[in-house]
């Protein structure tokens, strides 16, 4: 990735302070370029994912250094100042969940500069994140899954039998492939920019199986479900007739009404939209069917490790969250059931 890509997700941050600054730490700083190189091409990481980092730097450096330039006195930095940073940062009203991702993102940063000898130890090697307290995600019922799932459905059968009217064939693609998204974003459960990102050649229809690339460019095999096949057979038959070249391999899966690759936000937009029309709360998001997925597996019986497989998780704990609210639907049941629950 090029420095202009991390210039524009920059940019398109909403922290205007500390993105300029970060962005002249970026552009002279020759210890900053090496470490935002380095997680573009090391870790693999997204230039929003780094964008994030450097706005976390920009804020530190704006904190200790107010009127300094770069190069910036790295060797200098004491573990007084880096816990005065992370002390006042959570002085500010700022959750405990983000004050950690704050000192992630230094801890990070210093051992990069630790491991490249451009200084001795880290400051924030020992500094530990604040208490943070469980949140349990929020999720769908299966009943309000099916609800959303068939919004797409039922506006399509009304288009589709109004009397009268000829259907328009664009606004037809748009209702199947809203109905092939959404499915396929419940029978994954993958993330969204997963989904957002997938290619011709990634979907086997054939066996029922898609290889996203997730975190990190990992790749992993999700399975599509029969109401999913039966969705995006649906919709390419649609978009070819649209758009003469959609069916090449390293064409996009899913596009938007130009015949092209969908974005987070638009998939985000039309969730809003679908979720309104299914008398549901339109705040939420499209990572509540990834939720949804993984507690509906566990509900119905599925182990955790294979759970873990299909969401992509390195670790289990991360998994793990999700049989807790598997064990609320348990005891809910048992308590509605039980003749002495």
């Amino acid at each position: 990735m090029s420095l202009s890509d991390i210039y524009k997700a920059l940019n398109r941050n909403q922290h205007t302070l500390t993105t300029f600054v970060a962005r002249r730490a970026l552009e002279k700083d020759p210890a900053i370029e090496c470490f935002s190189q380095w997680l573009s091409t090391i870790r693999h990481a997204s230039p929003h994912t780094i964008s994030n980092y450097l706005r976390d730097i920009g804020q530190f450096i704006t904190f200790v250094w107010p009127k300094t330039t770069s190069p910036f006195p790295w060797d200098k930095i004491t573990r007084a100042e880096a816990k005065r940073f992370i002390y006042s940062y959570s002085k500010t009203g700022a959750k405990p969940t983000s004050t950690a991702r704050k000192l992630s993102s230094l801890r990070t940063f210093f051992k990069f500069l630790t491991t490249n000898g451009i200084i001795d130890s880290s400051p924030f090697s020992s500094l530990r994140p604040p208490h943070k307290e469980k949140v349990l995600p929020t999720l769908l019922t299966e009943e309000e899954i099916i609800r959303l799932l068939n919004a797409p459905q039922k506006a399509l059968n009304q288009e589709c039998f109004s009397e009268g009217k000829s259907v328009d064939p664009l606004k037809h693609f748009l209702l199947l492939r809203d109905s092939a998204l959404f499915e396929s974003l419940y029978s994954t459960g993958a993330r969204v920019s997963e989904i957002a990102m997938l290619r011709n050649q990634d979907v086997n229809l054939e066996n029922g199986t898609c290889i996203v690339k997730g975190k990190g460019k990992k790749e992993r095999l999700c399975l599509l479900g029969e109401p999913a096949l039966l969705a995006i057979r649906e919709m390419l038959k649609h978009r070819i007739l649209l758009w003469k070249n959609s069916d090449q391999a390293s064409a996009p899966l899913f596009v938007n009404h130009k015949g092209q690759q969908l974005t987070t936000r638009s998939i985000e937009r039309f969730m809003k939209h679908w979720l309104m029309c299914a008398g549901l709360p339109p705040t939420l998001s499209p990572h509540k069917l990834r939720h949804s997925f993984a507690t509906h597996l566990l509900t119905h019986g599925a182990d955790l490790r294979t759970v873990q497989e299909l969401l992509g998780h390195v670790s289990p704990a991360t998994t793990q969250v999700y049989t807790h609210l598997s064990d609320e639907h348990l005891a809910e049941t048992y308590h509605d059931t039980h003749p002495r629950g």
